[in-house]
Parts: C-alpha cells; structure tokens; sequence
C-alpha cells in the first residue's frame, strides 16, 4: 500500500514538472518583459479581424457639424440621447459649421454644398405611418407647414426651396467656407399625433434631420455626404420654456447621488451624426420605389429672401395688376403674383413665386386641394375658373371730366351735340356694405393710389357734403349711378372724392 502512494506522489510530481516546464516554455516564446495583451493581438489567428478594427489615428472625423442655438434637458440619463424642448413657431438657429480637416473632400473646395433640414418622427411606429400622420395634419391645418426657414433671420444660405408635397422638409445651398446659419419654425407640437387619453396627453418626440450633399458631375446635388440629427420636443408658446424650468427643479431637489446618473444641461445641441433619410435625392435619381416624394428641380417652388415680405396678410397690391376679372394664361409671374394678393391668397404668393398665369390654371381641383387644403384649395380654385359669388351691391361710376361744364355750355351756345362730354362709366361690385370697400374699389378702379384718398362725400342738397358711412353705403339702391369729382384737400396732402 506504502509503495502505491509513493508510485503517485512520483506521477503528481512530474506532472507538475511538464505543467511548470510548458508554462515556462510560454514565457520563453513572448519574451522576459510583462505580459501584453498586443502581443497576443498580433499572433497570425488574429491578424484579418485586427485589421478590420479602426487605428487610433484613423478615427472617422465628421465633416460638418451642426449645432442648434437651444438647451438641452437636464432630466435626460447618462447614456440616452439628448433632448431639446421647442417653442412652436419659434425661430431657432442651426449653424452649419465646416468640421473638415486640411485635405478632406477637397472636391467641394470654392463649391457650394445642399442641405436637407427636416422635422420626422423619432417613434419607429410612427415613421411606418408618416403618411397618413401627414396628411391628417394637412387636413387639420390646411396651408401650413410642418416646418419653415425664417429666411430675414438666415445667413449664408442660398436657393431657398421647398415641394408642396413634403411640408416637413426645406432645402437650400451654403458655402461651408462662409459664416452660414439656417433659422427654423417648427409649426406642429409633439401632442398634435398623440390618442387622447384620460388624464391628459404626453407628447411624441420628434427629430431635427440634416441631410448634405455635393455636387456630381451631371449638376445634381445628389452625392451624399453627411447627415446627422437629434431628439426634440414641441410645445405651444413658451412651453418648451415651463418645461424647462420645471425640469430643472426636479432636477435641484435630487440627492448629488441621483444626479450622477443624469447629464448636465448645455445650452446648445449638437446634432449627432445618423444615417441617410431614406427618401434622399440619391434614391430619387436610382428610380427607388420609395413611395415619398423626392425633391427635383422640377418640383420645387423656389423663393429668394427679397420676395419675403410679399407673403404677409398686410401686403396688398398697388392697383397696377390685371383687371379684377380672370387671371389669364398669359400672365407673367409677377402678374400671378398680384392677382393671388388681389383675391386674397397673400398666404401662398411665396409657394407659387415661379408660376405663371399658364402654370396656374393648370392645376386641377385636386391638385389645389392638396396643395392648400381643402378650404383654400377650394377657394382658390373657384376664383381661377371665376367662380365668384354675386355682389352684395353694385354701382356704376364716372369720373367727370374737367372741362365738361365748359363743353355743355359751348354746344348749348352752338347748339351742336357733337363735342359734348362722353361719360363712361364703371361698374364696382361690393362684397362688402361698407365706406372702406367704396373707397378701396374706387381706387383700383380708377388707378388712384388709395393712400391719397381722405374723404369719400356724397353730395346732397343745396350742393351740402355728407361723409359718406356704413350705414349710408347699405342703403344705397343696387345699380345706382354715379358721376364723381375730386377736390384737393384742406392741408394740401391728398383729396376728397365727392359723388353726385
């Protein structure tokens, strides 16, 4: 028995001698320094993955960078994404920063690049239903836009353009070696695609989208080259600011422990790099079948910032347009663009700055439906086949002339009709019973300039002026007749018009 136990201590011992021996043998082949886990790294088994792996000095360095002018939350944990609280309507700047180091995409160098803002869902469940989402939007608020380019705030940016179709995208070209700065309008709040529920609403997140691309050699801009984005947040009218405030109390009343596990607040944002949209140009031109509508030159509208202001409801015409009839094939941009502010589609004069009368009529009901909603699609589209509804009063009006009085006399005297004043009169149709509509109708009508008018009198009595009022314009008799004169006014600036 004694001899079986030495017999196994003999074989554990030698065992233990080849384990140590082999293990030495190991230390031999990898040299007497520490042990580095490089050096196994570098054994052939490992050579065709490692060199798959990015250096140290080839880390991918993005060549622009977007940061939106907006503070972060505070209430946001260490490792989720960032995000941004919105006013609605509100501008906000995106500053389009050249981040390419000396020789990257020399390409573009003196040349302009396109970039894509858009405003899309960050829920996936969502981006599958972006469509019909869309459109409800649209049906709900027709003739705005999802998104907006403040173009009097905006620096740098250059061809401003965007398509009917797609009212949450803009697009516009900048100079990446010049000071650029692009100022958004988001128009809709994150509660507007949310089901109501009992107890309230929580709002959906949305995303800030920029997309850029470079110039190919066919003239397209078409050739992507970087896209980032990141997380926001819409709420009506200085919301995004309570929501701010109110995050960051909450945030002041955790422990110093708790606050660890969240990320500190920044004033701005800085979008973080992202994949492509999928409805880019690149798969417009490679005939994709993407079912969302790709911009091309062909269907944009394009604007530039000197015609800005001919988009607001104040902005009224000169008189100098076409008559107040038909708009006609043959009229020129600029004539379609008076007629759209003379029939009060003010609000679309910058979505159809490049058609012409011809381009106009051209578009079906539908289209117009779709372009400016139902209610002023409709609208707009009666007043194109001059669908107009039946004044409310009608007038006729003649300017006297100057020396008919003279001319009366001279034929009484010669007794020859001949050379007698010839009046010609204008019908003005009133869709409005009051003072301001005469005044206003008589001045395009006759092609005065309306700040010119002061008074509009009637004459009465014994030769007396009465102001003419609201209530004096309502009862006037349908087609009555007019003849008009104009005297100048008391101080010297502008004139009295006086019917008879």
């Amino acid at each position: 028995m004694a001899w079986v136990l030495k017999m196994d201590e003999v074989i554990e011992s030698g065992l233990v001698h080849d384990f140590d021996a082999s293990l030495s043998g190991i230390g031999q082949e990898l040299g007497a320094g520490a042990y580095s886990m490089s050096d196994v790294l570098a054994l052939p088994i490992f050579k065709q993955e490692d060199s798959s792996l990015p250096q140290e000095n080839e880390t991918k360095h993005p060549p622009f960078q977007y940061v939106m002018c907006a503070a972060t939350s505070p209430a946001v944990k260490l490792y989720d994404e960032t995000l941004t609280y919105l006013n609605q309507g509100q501008s906000y700047e995106i500053r389009m920063l050249d981040n390419r180091k000396a020789g990257d995409i020399p390409e573009i160098n003196g040349k302009l690049v396109k970039s894509i803002i858009r405003v899309v869902f960050h829920d996936r469940r969502l981006q599958y239903t972006e469509h019909q989402q869309l459109e409800g939007w649209k049906w709900n608020r027709p003739g705005d836009r999802l998104l907006d380019l403040d173009i009097p705030m905006s620096v740098g940016v250059i061809d401003i353009k965007t398509n009917p179709s797609q009212l949450n995208a803009v697009e516009f070209l900048w100079d990446p070696t010049k000071c650029t700065s692009a100022f958004i309008q988001v128009h809709c709040i994150s509660t507007e695609f949310t089901p109501r529920k009992h107890g309230g609403e929580k709002g959906v997140p949305f995303r800030i989208q920029v997309d850029t691309f470079k110039q190919t050699e066919n003239g397209e801009y078409t050739d992507h080259l970087h896209s980032a984005s990141c997380q926001i947040k819409v709420f009506k009218p200085k919301g995004a600011d309570r929501k701010q405030k109110t995050d960051r109390e909450k945030m002041e009343k955790r422990t110093a422990h708790e606050k660890e596990k969240y990320q500190p607040s920044y004033d701005t944002t800085v979008l973080t790099e992202c994949s492509p949209w999928p409805d880019t140009p690149t798969t417009f031109v490679n005939n994709s079948p993407t079912p969302a509508p790709a911009f091309t030159s062909a269907q944009h509208n394009t604007y530039s910032v000197p015609d800005s202001n001919s988009s607001s409801p104040n902005h009224q015409g000169d008189g100098t347009s076409q008559g107040s009839g038909d708009l006609h094939p043959s009229a020129t941009i600029q004539e379609t663009q008076q007629w759209l502010l003379k029939h009060r589609f003010s609000t679309y004069t910058r979505l159809f700055s490049n058609f012409s009368g011809a381009d106009l009529l051209k578009l079906t009901r539908e289209d117009l439906v779709q372009i400016c909603g139902p209610a002023d699609g409709i609208r707009l589209y009666n007043a194109l086949k001059s669908r107009s509804v039946r004044p409310r009063l009608t007038i006729y009006v003649c300017q006297e002339p100057l020396r008919s009085m003279q001319l009366e006399r001279q034929d009484a005297g010669n007794g020859d009709s001949s050379n007698g004043a010839i009046y010609v009169y204008h019908a003005i149709y009133l869709e409005e019973m009051a003072a301001s509509e005469v005044t206003r109708k008589l001045a395009l009508a006759f092609n005065i300039p309306l700040h010119q008018i002061n008074q509009v009198y009637r004459q009465g009595p014994t030769g007396i002026h009465i102001l003419v009022s609201d209530q004096m314009v309502q009862n006037f008799q349908d087609e009555s007749c007019f003849l008009f004169t104009t005297i100048k006014a008391e101080n010297g600036e502008g004139f009295h018009i006086i019917l008879k």
